[in-house]
């Protein structure tokens, strides 16, 4: 009896043995995602705003984000194919991204435009309504050759004292990439982003400043 119940036990550690092999030969190591970022950093605090420029301030808007191109896969187009680049990602959704870029991009600016943070008690004088309608690397140039990254944002500046309609705008860039690798990619969106983001708060400025 003593016999069979050691055979038992042995028996059991070597189905045991064979079934880690084959969880280790089902579910093999993958290399981690390159991860990349993309937006104007935090700096410094900006100046203060030029004599008789009035501080106005805006309520951190809600960004309505292309559905394709705002979880962390960098999106690409060929002609009507869309993909997402194998083994590189952002390193957050660039949904989330965008908005940390709006909101540093408003708070370097030393217009009178302030954005104000989530969540912060106050009454606001403009209500932001923004829309990324396009936010992907597009392979326009035929095969081998370096792609261009195209950023879409549409804006929607309402004044809150009795909903007044203050203006809208379509912000658009394209920068070519220097190669065709995602190296040089994410810098290409960088730039596209700051040139977007540069000229929606400064047309924020610029219609605030004029109501």
């Amino acid at each position: 009896m003593n016999s069979l119940r050691t055979f038992g036990r042995s028996l059991g550690i070597v189905l045991l043995g064979a079934l880690a092999t084959a969880c280790i030969s089902l579910f093999p190591k993958e290399n981690p995602a390159q991860l990349y970022r993309f937006g104007p950093q935090a700096s410094a605090p900006p100046t203060a705003p030029a004599p008789g420029n009035q501080r106005f301030s805006v309520i951190n808007p809600i960004i309505a984000f292309d559905r394709a191109a705002a979880s962390a896969r960098i999106l690409t187009v060929t002609n009507d194919q869309a993909a997402y680049i194998k083994g590189s990602r952002w390193v957050a959704p660039a949904s989330t991204l965008f908005e940390s870029a709006l909101e540093n991009a408003f708070y370097a600016d030393p217009g009178p435009a302030r954005l104000m943070a989530a969540g912060e008690v106050g009454h606001g004088d403009y209500a932001l309504r923004l829309d990324v309608r396009e936010f992907d690397v597009r392979y326009d140039h035929g095969a081998g050759a370096a792609p261009d990254v195209v950023v879409d944002l549409h804006a929607t500046l309402t004044r809150l004292d009795g909903r007044a309609f203050a203006g809208e705008r379509t912000f658009q860039a394209r920068v070519p990439a220097q190669e065709d690798r995602v190296g040089a990619i994410a810098p290409a969106f960088d730039q596209a982003v700051g040139k977007v983001l540069g000229e929606l708060v400064a047309w924020v400025d610029a219609k605030g400043s004029s109501a």
